[in-house]
Parts: C-alpha cells; sequence; structure tokens
C-alpha cells in the first residue's frame, strides 16, 4: 500500500518523522512549555534579550583595550546596565546622570532603588540633571 512503511507502521508514526520529532520535543519539556502557557506575562522568545546582549559579543575587539580584568569586569557591569536600560525604555544617559548623583547619598540598604526597573519606578519622573544639561536648557 502506498504511503506505509514495509513494517507495517504508517510512515507519520516513524521516530525520523517531523511530527514526532515535534511532538517528542513538547513532551520533553512539557513543564517549561506549561509555564508560558499559563502565564501570559511570559514572552514567547528571548529574542529582545538575545538582541539586547548583542553589543557584548561585537565589543570583544574592544575589551582587548580595557587594560586589565578589573578594566573589562567594570565594562561587563556598564553594559548590563546599559542594556537594562534599554529593555526597560530608559535613557541610558540620564540614568546614569542620576544615579551618579544619587549613589554618594543613597542608603547602602536601599540600593536595589538604584537599579533601571526600580529606578524608573522611583526616580526617572524627578531624575537630577547634569550641570551641562541645565546650562543648555536655561540658554
Amino acid at each position: 500500500m502506498p504511503g506505509f512503511a514495509t513494517s507495517g507502521n504508517a510512515p507519520e508514526l516513524l521516530p525520523s518523522n517531523p511530527l514526532t520529532k515535534a511532538l517528542a520535543y513538547v513532551h520533553e519539556r512539557e513543564a517549561s512549555l506549561r509555564v508560558f502557557l499559563e502565564n501570559p506575562g511570559v514572552a514567547m522568545d528571548t529574542n529582545h534579550l538575545e538582541r539586547a546582549l548583542r553589543v557584548i559579543p561585537m565589543g570583544r575587539k574592544n575589551h582587548l583595550f580595557c587594560w586589565s580584568e578589573l578594566g573589562a569586569e567594570q565594562l561587563g557591569i556598564l553594559q548590563s546596565l546599559m542594556a537594562t536600560c534599554r529593555l526597560h525604555g530608559i535613557n541610558s544617559y540620564d540614568y546614569l546622570v542620576d544615579v551618579l548623583q544619587r549613589v554618594g547619598r543613597h542608603p547602602a540598604r536601599d540600593v536595589a532603588a538604584l537599579t533601571p526597573r526600580n529606578w524608573k519606578a522611583c526616580f526617572a519622573d524627578n531624575s537630577m540633571r547634569s550641570d551641562v544639561m541645565n546650562e543648555a536648557a536655561h540658554d
């Protein structure tokens, strides 16, 4: 009979069939997929995160000029902050200007408020400006 394997099994049930492979994939990842299906706030993919992190591999040649491991580590922290700002729709310049002015007076126990997500909720509407920006606004 055409369309059937010689062993008597239907070809659509063979392990090499794309549908069979897809069903096996879903079965192996059932718990993870349930999180996605049961929580509408979970993104379908992580493409937005991968795009945000693209700057890191693109900057690898520039990292050669960090002069030390400590410099490279600090650059990584800065890039992570900038990527997080982009993910939350925050102007990274405004964020850095505000946080660098605020950090000396801010209580250490509340340092989490200075992370980009929390900063947006607490300080974005009334962020501190640099003297350069203040002078430009008056001109």
